[in-house]
């Protein structure tokens, strides 16, 4: 995907907005692109250039606050390490400076004359990217296609002279041979074949075939140099990972490792958020008298800053701190249970003010028309606030594993704050019955087809872990499995029936042993679905007919027989009955990259029509 090209920036007088500092610009994107597709570390292109977004180190100088403002959210900032976040600058026709980038890959080739070289030795004129050979007329560069990258994050050129000069050079030489190498394309098909490289030194030329073999730059004794050009400055670090070829847009160039969590009660009201100055002081009192004096001093005047809920508030935090029962529980976890049982015990609008972030109110009409499918408790989520923080990213590690690669940092040194995106939007939550749960999950056909799953997802775990005492296992329960099937078919049910675009809607799910719900909504950084359509789908009548319609279409896919009969799909076989015709969603709407699904387990086989969990509701 290539950004818009740059508009024209006006100041308060109608005139050209100066930036800080004098630096060229270079393209716009939306924020929340900075945050999921274009973050720290990942490369852009931008008409025929081609840049790599610089670090965080220095953005709290450059980024204003009246473009890029700080959010606060205390439980996710909290388990991140962080004081607060920042929205990244806003892309408009007044905003003053930018995200900084730094070119990225350094060679590039010329499409008239064919050199192939680094950049500097086609000497452009500052802020130009041309070729400055006397029969090409100023013809602009084409940055390399190819890129180095190691699962480290580590990310540098591709070595063109070493690919070239093999069997050429002694074992241990690093010099060039002062030749002259160029690039062309022979033939017409678009293979690596057809891309050819050669030297005026006189060595045979050789193509781009097999560059992307996993062990093509080992086999040429070529490591990884540990270098990080998204930070300034950084020195090479000693990398021991095998360097591999990549396309420079491909998706796994960049993966960014995010993190989010909902606003809710206490956090959820705004008050919060003026006490964030005051928290480490306000940690150091433990009773009333003390916090009521240090509020009257800190807020002379200021009744709207209640002792009682700051108490409250305080309250709050210290049951999340670890304690010897909970030390080891993971604290996205924690988030997680603390959502779940706040979806579940709701929160009025008529008990709330308009600063509220959290709304979330039990259906009026009658339920009862959802006992048939084992749905103990739905609730409206009138609005609700998501904070995704961009944390780090990897590379290389395929998204699809479901296991996070090694994480490399956004900043040279660590910061106390972190970009992030914040979104308002609506949903449903739906709260499946845990014993109906618990006695299904214990039917033998159900844990053996689910064991088939975990055993090849731990197999691909296996197979990506780079430290193999650290392999994490794999998630894969009875219950997430069809919570999370659950979840898909009900949004592309709305997507056809409500209008909602799927990569609109999102899923979160609660899935541990003991949780047993999904969250489906609209938190999108854009207008889509924001004006109640979602809630309206969560009346139990009209949610029973969503129901009951997803689970029909459940039962064919054009991909059957081979879908419903597959012994294992998707990526290492950690899916079973689930594809692109059936089950699959947008990337952006799924919270385990589209594995860990089954559809049979809702309703059932053709040889077994009793292994769905739904199945009862279909005869």
């Amino acid at each position: 995907m290539t950004p818009p090209r740059e508009r024209r920036r006006r100041g308060t007088d109608g005139g050209p907005a100066a930036p800080r500092l004098d630096l060229p610009r270079r393209g716009s994107v939306r924020r929340a692109q900075m945050i999921t597709t274009y973050g720290v570390g990942s490369l852009i292109a931008v008409d025929n250039e081609s840049f790599v977004v610089s670090g965080i180190d220095k953005a709290h100088h450059s980024w204003q606050l009246d473009e890029a403002p700080i959010i606060h959210e205390h439980r996710l900032a909290r388990v991140l390490g962080v004081r607060h976040f920042r929205l990244p600058p806003a892309s408009g026709e007044g905003s003053r400076d930018g995200v900084r980038v730094r070119r990225f890959p350094l060679w590039h080739s010329c499409p008239q004359c064919k050199s192939l070289q680094h950049i500097r030795g086609f000497n452009p004129p500052p802020g130009k990217n041309i070729c400055t050979g006397k029969d090409c007329d100023e013809e602009p560069l084409v940055p390399s296609r190819f890129v180095v990258a190691c699962e480290d994050g580590h990310l540098d050129d591709f070595p063109y002279w070493k690919w070239l000069h093999r069997g050429n050079r002694e074992e241990g030489t690093t010099g060039h041979c002062g030749g002259q190498m160029s690039l062309r394309f022979a033939g017409r098909s678009a293979s690596l074949r057809s891309i050819v490289v050669s030297c005026t030194c006189g060595v045979p030329e050789v193509s781009m075939e097999g560059a992307f073999r996993r062990s093509a730059l080992q086999d040429l004794k070529v490591r990884c140099e540990g270098r990080r050009p998204w930070l300034e400055g950084a020195p090479a670090e000693f990398c021991s990972q095998a360097p591999r070829t990549l396309q420079r847009g491909s998706s796994a160039v960049w993966q960014p490792v995010l993190k989010s969590a909902l606003s809710i009660p206490p956090w959820s009201d705004g008050l919060a958020d003026r006490l964030t100055k005051h928290w480490e002081n306000l940690r150091g009192y433990s009773s009333r008298g003390e916090i009521e004096i240090y509020l009257k001093g800190a807020f002379p005047g200021d009744d709207s800053v209640s002792v009682d809920v700051v108490m409250d508030l305080l309250a709050a935090e210290q049951e999340g701190d670890p304690t010897p029962e909970n030390v080891a529980t993971d604290s996205h976890q924690a988030l997680r249970r603390q959502e779940y049982e706040q979806l579940s015990a709701g929160n009025a609008l008529r008990d709330k003010g308009r600063e509220e972030q959290f709304i979330c109110e039990p259906p009026v009409s009658d339920t009862s028309v959802l006992s048939p499918f084992g749905v103990e408790r739905t609730m409206l989520v009138k609005r609700l606030r998501e904070v995704r923080a961009l944390k780090a990213f990897t590379r290389i590690a395929d998204p699809e594993t479901g296991a996070d690669g090694h994480e490399a940092a956004l900043s040279l040194t660590p910061t106390d704050w972190l970009p992030a995106m914040e979104v308002h939007g609506e949903g449903v939550f739906v709260r499946l019955e845990e014993h109906r749960l618990d006695e299904w999950a214990e039917l033998h056909t159900v844990a053996r087809r689910v064991k088939r799953m975990r055993d090849n997802h731990d197999r691909l775990l296996r197979e990506r872990a780079t430290d193999p005492a650290e392999v994490p296992t794999s998630p894969a329960t009875p219950r997430l499995v069809l919570l999370h099937t659950l979840a898909h078919v009900l949004i592309n049910e709305w997507s056809l029936e409500a209008g909602y675009p799927a990569g609109a809607l999102r899923e979160r799910l609660y899935a541990d042993p003991h949780m047993a719900g999904i969250l489906v909504y609209t938190a999108t950084s854009d207008s889509a679905g924001s004006l109640g359509g979602v809630v309206a789908q969560g009346e139990p009548s009209r949610l029973a007919v969503a129901l009951h319609s997803a689970l029909r279409r459940s039962h064919w896919c054009s991909a059957d027989p081979l879908c419903i009969e597959s012994r294992s799909s998707g990526a290492g076989g950690a899916n079973l009955a689930a594809c692109h015709a059936c089950a699959m969603l947008p990337e952006t709407s799924c919270e385990y990259n589209n594995i860990l699904l089954d559809r049979a387990l809702l309703i059932g086989t053709p040889e077994d029509p009793g292994l769905g969990f739904f199945s009862p509701t279909q005869t």
